[in-house]
């Protein structure tokens, strides 16, 4: 007879606490049931705060005092783990549950190279030599799409970009081929093109090695692509869950269908995104603050130029400090040339790698360029800014963990900008203005009184864009601003910057891997790879008829929901 084979995770009726200094208790998950079978990839979907990583975090051991797990129970490949500890016998972390989580900076050892962290799992579980562990670490790099993966393993996890960094980490969790894999945001920080290697690699483990996936996820594209079944939460709860194109294609809960009415499409731009209401407190609020932080109050897209980047050049490593050692050097950015005009969102895409961050962090003037020229304001940009062109040259990056000083509370966050650049009359008034730039960017106002570290990625990266509102300025730099943010929340940020576009005048240089974002933002795109733009032109006529052969294979690769629901219509003879 056939043995049947457990499923990779079951999880009954699980509730997980959070004792409260007040004496209440915090209910972040309750009477959840999960079940995924070997083989399945099966993904939970929520808005942040939802409770999506507490249940990855409870199953893998991981809660953060004073969290616990109050009720239920956890059964990974038949064994049970114990709720009291979270570990179970026989089952090791690393070993038989790889994890990918959503921040790979915090993920990554700075002291450590990429080989002896990819290799420290192998060596440790698998008791192989360095050198077999070497070679495999090498053929997983090559696997996750890491552009000289020989000379990467040398590298320190500072020397990579945001996305290479995270395909570090998911090579390291496949490293020992484990039963399950919490997959929490994988492709947050990844280009489309290498999001597609790195989807199909998730499905083929699952596939072959009969591997359990669970796939923490808000983007539905993704969803859509390679998840057997979906788990749709809210505030700690199921609303619902089942096959993934039965939910997508016909969700019954109103919260599920609002959740995938947000998701933005890549087919059409629209004016706005939708959203739960146009007239929610939230919106109105945010409209407020918009008024509230204009410097001037008409429409964009004008002819006057903000910034205007010419023949930049970027290079890295130009000396050795070790004497007699030949300097190694890298062009990041090769002749990059660009103008942003007043009211107008201008678009940067292309893999990561590519030289996208560098460019806006050269803006910034985090990054020294080798050559070219930045205009800004009809003056040249040097390498020391004045007090009024840092006031008017504002930057949310891409990492919304590191961007928030953990000591400090959110409301002196906010503030700090406030009352450096003497925009507030004292700090009732400054603290004022935080509060509204926090209904603005969709949390509470009280919430300010909290750490960061009492906030999801989500609301981080809400907090990071208040901050940067604050000193009012005339061009906001966008790293990566939506990418730790659910569909619905994505919709409400995305608005409220069209809606600083259009009544102060804002002009922004935004940068997104997600191509349906770059469509339904930006006036006009430019498209990088390998340190060059490769094509330039109107955001409408680059997604109708793309002329360089990359931009045609990035919006080929992009995962849209309605283009992936409707092959499969056409699949099934519907």
């Amino acid at each position: 007879m056939k043995r049947i084979q457990p499923p990779a995770l079951d999880i009954r009726n699980l509730r997980v606490e959070y004792p409260l200094a007040n004496g209440k208790t915090l209910v972040a998950v309750d009477n959840i049931d999960l079940v995924i079978q070997p083989g399945e990839i099966h993904a939970l979907v929520g808005e942040s705060g939802a409770g999506k990583t507490t249940v990855g975090n409870a199953l893998m051991g991981l809660l953060q005092h004073p969290g616990r797990i109050a009720g239920g129970s956890i059964t990974i490949a038949g064994k049970p783990i114990d709720v009291r500890t979270g570990r179970t016998e026989g089952i090791v972390p690393g070993r038989d549950v790889g994890a990918i989580f959503q921040d790979p900076m915090t993920s990554l050892n700075p002291l450590f190279t990429v080989e002896s962290q990819v290799c420290e799992g192998m060596l440790t579980h698998l008791k192989i030599g360095r050198r077999e562990a070497r070679l495999r670490a090498l053929e997983l790099m090559k696997a996750v799409g890491i552009p000289e993966p020989e000379r990467r393993l040398g590298s320190y996890p500072h020397q990579l970009s945001g996305g290479q960094r995270q395909r570090v980490v998911i090579a390291t969790a496949l490293a020992c081929d484990p039963q399950l894999i919490v997959a929490d945001e994988p492709t947050t920080a990844l280009d489309v093109s290498v999001q597609a290697q790195i989807l199909k690699l998730i499905r083929e483990l699952a596939d072959k090695r009969r591997v359990g996936v669970l796939l923490v996820t808000h983007n539905m594209g993704v969803v859509a692509e390679i998840a057997d079944r979906v788990t749709i939460m809210q505030n700690g709860l199921v609303v619902e869950s089942g096959a993934t194109r039965d939910v997508l294609s016909a969700p019954k809960a109103p919260y599920a269908r609002t959740l995938i009415a947000a998701v933005p499409p890549i087919e059409v731009r629209l004016d706005r995104l939708p959203v739960p209401s146009e007239e929610t407190p939230v919106t109105l609020e945010a409209r407020a603050a918009v008024r509230r932080t204009s410097t001037k109050s008409h429409a964009g897209g004008t002819d006057e130029i903000v910034l205007d980047v010419r023949n930049l050049n970027v290079e890295y490593g130009r000396g050795s400090l070790i004497p007699g050692r030949k300097a190694f050097t890298f062009k990041a950015v090769k002749d990059v040339s660009f103008n942003v005009r007043r009211g107008e969102i201008f678009g940067l895409v292309g893999e990561s790698g590519c030289g996208k961050t560098t460019v806006a962090n050269t803006i910034a003037g985090l990054v020294t360029k080798s050559g070219g020229d930045v205009d800004f304001l009809g003056a040249p940009l040097g390498s020391r800014r004045d007090r009024s062109t840092r006031q008017s040259l504002q930057m949310v990056f891409q990492d919304p963990y590191s961007a928030l000083n953990p000591r400090m509370r959110i409301n002196a966050a906010i503030s700090e900008p406030i009352l450096f650049y003497k925009l507030a009359g004292n700090a009732d008034e400054a603290r004022q203005d935080a509060a509204t730039l926090l209904e603005a960017v969709g949390l509470p106002a009280e919430s300010g009184a909290r750490f960061p570290h009492a906030f999801s990625g989500g609301q981080r990266q809400r907090i990071a864009i208040a901050r940067a509102l604050g000193p009012r300025p005339s061009l906001l730099i966008c790293d990566e601003p939506t990418s730790a943010l659910d569909v619905s929340v994505q919709a409400q940020l995305l608005n409220l910057l069209k809606d600083l576009r259009d009544l102060a005048g804002l002009s922004m240089l935004f940068i997104s891997h997600d191509l349906a974002v770059i469509r339904q933002m930006c006036d006009r795109v430019a498209v990088m790879k390998s340190g060059e733009i490769v094509e330039l032109a109107e955001t409408e006529a680059l997604f109708r008829s793309p002329q360089h052969p990359y931009t045609q294979e990035l919006l080929r690769l992009a995962p849209s929901l309605d283009r992936i629901l409707s092959r499969e219509k056409i699949a099934v003879g519907q």
